[in-house]
């Protein structure tokens, strides 16, 4: 039996509350809108897809009425036709919604490999009026030893979800069958270092130092697949080998891979080793013979050993005799990189699939969280983040794909996208696109920098000009200090099913505008991003974003622009920032700590926005059993009649798992007392008190005056001074914002002048 495998799951068999059978049909209440329906041979084992189906039952009536059989609950009523669901009638809205006739608004794919833009994705669990089915019939199932088996014939299955708008419920809904996405250490929401190249050991941990002696706050060292034997194969060794698969240290490049690994971990960096498992085990490995004599293979025959899905004893072996010792030895988790198709010795058996279900559960060990590192197997997958993308060119067409890409896969419950930030290949040189790209790496759910081998195309911030090098390292060390704010996200997702990055139709299902905005998202529960993913316009020098702004007061977190909806808007910014807005009210929490570690802060620096809000800031132990180590501290926020409160309350849970007195520099960030930004200053402050303080009088920041947006701009506007002043003089005596934009509407500019002055005239 496998040693690290899901088995005897109980809880996939639902009990008998929850069932009905009329004419081999099958019927089962999971939830009040989530039914599941089978025909033919039913199963009641755990499926690659779905694990659990033991809950609760509510009201559930089935009933026949003519040819159609019909499940009622509290909240729907399913039309079943011909072994499968039909339709869902919606008591609240008294809408019927027909399961083959959807606007699904799309999922995610396996990979981004050799894509150069945008490109088609499958279908995800969100569709525009709220009903999906799930075909479940031809996924893997998984027996009570945790092996992998394929469906039977002629049956069907299937998993009606009937929740409307509500479409963070729905997502909430496949987690609760399937579960939820687990917690993300720490260490991985901060920056990595990665890049396929053929580093020595020196030459890897010199560029290290040389991050370190930048500032630069790297967490995580990523070496791709050349730590291992990939050249020369046949000449050491006197085997024709292609060299993707290796197991055993290159000692030309790497002559002390311990010493090496205790290099990294002294300078406080996580380590990830890539794997390509498809070819098996070939007799040069170091470990070949223990392996052989494991799986029976005679070591003197220097047979290969062949990669068997289907082969409990070479799984075990797999496991523990080439990875657990360098386990041991300081890596942290695997990047399994597979390509070599679909298809394994076990029929209908996804490898990759495998792959990502064993390396996960393997990875706990010693009270670890676990993590891999892999690319998407299909629905379920969300249960082994991270995600790697793939391969993508360097191009503004991938770049302007992504932010749509990795925030739409909140639709098929995969909320860890991974990408190449910068891209990996091909394509061309860009500093701009380089800048664009790092930004929204640094707003998305895991940060890594990553190129291909070429000499050429390494992403050190320090090799591209000089005003992107001082911009790229304030962005990589901003992403180290969100780490706080992004960890609490990534709790949220864990407990509550609510991704970092989600689109803007889950916060506002009835606002049509939202299914539109396709490159803006939510990041977290108080910003929402807009990056810029095309090329500057040469008339300013500046990137925009077309972007709709929805109600409320928001304030741009970076240059301090604040912003009322409903509205649609093109945001310009220069080449150093990104639009990120924060609601009314946002508090967003940063480490303050020097250095690159990402244990929990002993100070914080606070960027607040004026407004009644509050953030629960969630911190644990860094360690597999978080649930019972966790601790919280609430921050809360006042604002009524130009006086601010903000309190910090006690933390609450195992107050052993952060420092028992910290710093806190509160900045609201929109809010003036004597004309100078209000700041709190908590210093030494008992985890155990509440603290609280309190600012009269403020003012909150005006947004510069429309004669000087106007003047600005047109001071921008690459053209000749003659030209330029023509088309100013009809503007020289206004100054409200009403008179320019009827100015602007009467007299002839450039449109991406009038769009750039008409943001700020509201």
């Amino acid at each position: 039996m496998l040693k690290n495998s899901l088995v005897a799951n109980t809880d996939a068999k639902a009990n008998e509350k929850q069932i009905c059978v009329i004419d081999g049909i099958r019927i089962t209440y999971l939830t009040s809108r989530l039914i599941r329906v089978e025909s033919g041979k039913f199963t009641d084992l755990a499926s690659y897809t779905v694990w659990y189906r033991n809950f609760e039952s509510g009201y559930f009536k089935v009933s026949r009425q003519g040819k159609k059989i019909l499940a009622e609950t509290d909240d729907v009523i399913f039309t079943i036709k011909s072994n499968k669901p039909y339709s869902v009638y919606f008591k609240d809205t008294e809408n019927t919604e027909i399961f083959s006739h959807q606007e699904n608004l799309k999922g995610t794919r396996r990979t981004l490999d050799m894509t150069f833009g945008e490109v088609e994705l499958d279908n995800g669990f969100i569709t525009k009026n709220g009903a999906y089915l799930l075909n479940d019939s031809k996924t893997m199932l998984i027996d009570e030893n945790g092996r992998f088996l394929p469906r039977e014939k002629n049956l069907t299955d299937y998993y009606a979800f009937a929740y409307g708008k509500n479409y963070r419920e729905t997502i909430k809904a496949f987690y609760k069958i399937s579960g939820y996405a687990p917690l993300v250490p720490r260490y991985a929401l901060g920056v990595w270092w990665s890049r396929y190249h053929a580093y020595t050991q020196k030459e890897y941990l010199d560029l290290m130092e040389r991050f370190k002696a930048e500032d630069i706050l790297i967490t995580v060292a990523t070496v791709d697949m050349d730590w291992h034997w990939v050249k020369g194969i046949k000449k050491r060794f006197g085997v024709k080998y292609r060299g993707w698969t290796g197991y055993s240290w290159n000692t030309e490049l790497f002559p002390d891979y311990k010493e090496f690994f205790a290099k990294l971990k002294e300078n406080n960096l996580h380590i990830t080793l890539n794997l390509h498992p498809a070819d098996g085990v070939h007799s040069y490995e170091d470990m070949y013979e223990d392996m052989a004599k494991a799986v029976g293979i005679d070591p003197d025959s220097k047979q290969t050993i062949d990669f068997k899905c289907g082969d409990d004893t070479f799984w075990n072996a797999y496991f523990d005799i080439l990875h657990k010792p360098y386990e041991n030895d300081g890596v942290d988790f695997w990047w399994i990189d597979w390509q070599q198709g679909n298809k394994s010795d076990v029929k209908g058996l996804d490898p990759l699939g495998a792959l990502n279900h064993y390396h996960y559960l393997d990875n706990v060990q010693d009270g670890k969280m676990p993590l891999i590192l892999s690319r998407y197997a299909g629905l379920g997958s969300h249960r082994y983040p991270l995600g790697f993308s793939g391969d993508t060119a360097i191009k503004w067409e991938v770049l302007d794909f992504q932010p749509y890409f990795t925030a739409n896969a909140s639709n098929a419950a995969y909320t860890w996208w991974s990408h190449d930030i910068g891209g990996h290949h091909m394509g061309y040189r860009d500093d701009d696109l380089y800048m664009r790209w790092l930004q929204f790496g640094v707003f998305s759910p895991i940060m890594r920098l990553h190129s291909s081998a070429i000499e050429l195309l390494g992403k050190e911030p320090w090799k591209y000009k000089s005003e992107v090098y001082k911009c790229a390292k304030e962005w990589l060390n901003l992403r180290h200090k969100l780490i706080p704010y992004i960890f609490t996200m990534d709790y949220s997702t864990h407990e509550d099913g609510i991704a970092l990055c989600e689109p803007l139709y889950y916060s506002y299902p009835n606002e049509e505008q939202a299914y539109f905005a396709a490159n803006q998202y939510t990041f977290g529960s108080e910003l929402m991003v807009c990056p810029i993913t095309k090329p500057q316009h040469t008339e300013l020098n500046m990137g925009s974003i077309n972007a709709w702004i929805p109600s409320g007061r928001w304030v741009d977190i970076f240059i301090n622009q604040s912003y009322c909806g409903d509205r649609n808007i093109t945001l310009f910014r220069d080449l150093d920032t990104i639009p990120v807005l924060a609601k009314e009210g946002a508090i967003i929490p940063l480490s303050a700590d020097e250095g690159n570690k990402t244990d929990n802060p002993k100070s914080f620096e606070i960027w607040a926005f004026s407004g009644n809000g509050s953030f629960t800031l969630i911190e644990d132990n860094s360690k597999e059993n978080f649930s019972e180590h966790k601790v919280k501290t609430k921050f809360e926020m006042t604002y009524k009649e130009n006086k601010l409160t903000f309190t910090i309350n006690p933390a609450k849970g195992d107050l052993s798992v952060i420092p028992h007195r910290r710093n806190y520099k509160v900045i609201v960030k929109d809010l003036l007392v004597d004309n100078k930004v209000l700041v709190f200053n908590f210093n030494d402050a008992d985890i155990n008190e509440v603290h609280t303080m309190t600012a009269d009088n403020t003012v909150r920041a005006e947004n510069e005056k429309p004669k000087e947006a106007l003047i600005r701009i047109m001071s921008r506007w690459q053209e000749t001074t003659v030209k330029k002043f023509a088309k100013y003089l009809p503007f020289d005596e206004l100054s409200t914002a009403e008179e320019i934009k009827k100015a602007l509407k009467k007299y002839r500019l450039p449109k991406i002048i009038k769009q750039a002055i008409f943001e700020h005239l509201d």
